[in-house]
């Protein structure tokens, strides 16, 4: 975090997202008794809670085969700390429910985004069929610089208009997609999988995905809960190329 200071107040710029697993009830066995209720009726209330290191043969046909719906018999709930432009894409996924910190019921802290050293600069390729390189130290310095200049005027007159009285909602207009804001999202595991199928990109995927950086940044944080909570699930995931059943 690099906190640049003005005479009213202390801008904080960082170049990080948090992802904290608030509470879940995600596990392997959930998928178990949800998927066995079509053969077994009221006995697949054995499996609840059960042994599912015998039944990672049925996790993996379940989702080679794509039967998504037990998937679904699970919940996560995350709290993201991220640029506003981050919650904008990631709000693209209907498949989720989301509560974001409100700027029209409190002052919005200075905290800003600006990209690290290693975030890629330069796009070669047209939409849909390009990559990202690095750019110079000189590109780097100016993208740095730029944002943080406009981030500091930003909130200067965010603070002006505050200072004058006027609503909240009314002079967060001022203020740049860099801010960083917090929401909870919850997803079940089908969802969290079709999501992490979009905004990240690895080898051996079925179907490539190219998102961007920053919300790939969240996604792999919120991804290594989801390995450690369903590691059976997980693993069925990856060896179907990382298509969401």
């Amino acid at each position: 975090m690099s906190p640049e200071k003005t005479e009213q107040f202390e801008i904080n710029f960082r170049d990080d997202m948090t992802v904290e697993l608030v509470k879940a009830s995600a596990s392997d066995s959930d998928v178990i008794w949800a998927a066995r209720v079509s053969t077994a009726g009221e006995n697949s209330l054995d499996d609840v809670g059960g042994d599912t290191s015998r039944s990672e043969g049925l996790i993996n046909y379940l989702a080679r085969e794509r039967h998504g719906s037990p998937f679904e018999h699970t919940s996560m709930t995350f709290f993201v700390s991220a640029p506003i432009f981050v919650f904008r894409e990631f709000m693209r996924h209907r498949i989720a429910s989301y509560n974001e910190e409100s700027g029209r019921y409190r002052e919005l802290r200075p905290n800003f985004y600006i990209p690290s050293k290693e975030r890629k600069l330069i796009q070669i390729g047209k939409a849909g069929a390009y990559t990202f390189v690095d750019g110079t130290p000189e590109q780097y310095e100016l993208t740095v610089n730029a944002i943080k200049e406009s981030c500091i005027v930003a909130y200067a007159q965010y603070q002006k208009m505050l200072d004058a009285g006027i609503a909240r909602e009314v002079a967060r207009a001022v203020l740049p997609v860099t801010l960083y804001s917090s929401m909870y999202v919850t997803m079940n595991a089908r969802a969290l999988m079709n999501f992490l199928s979009l905004r990240t990109s690895r080898e051996g995927s079925h179907f490539p995905s190219y998102p961007q950086r920053e919300i790939e940044m969240v996604a792999e944080k919120m991804e290594a809960y989801f390995a450690e909570l369903m590691p059976i699930t997980y693993g069925a995931f990856q060896k179907s190329g990382r298509v969401a059943p």
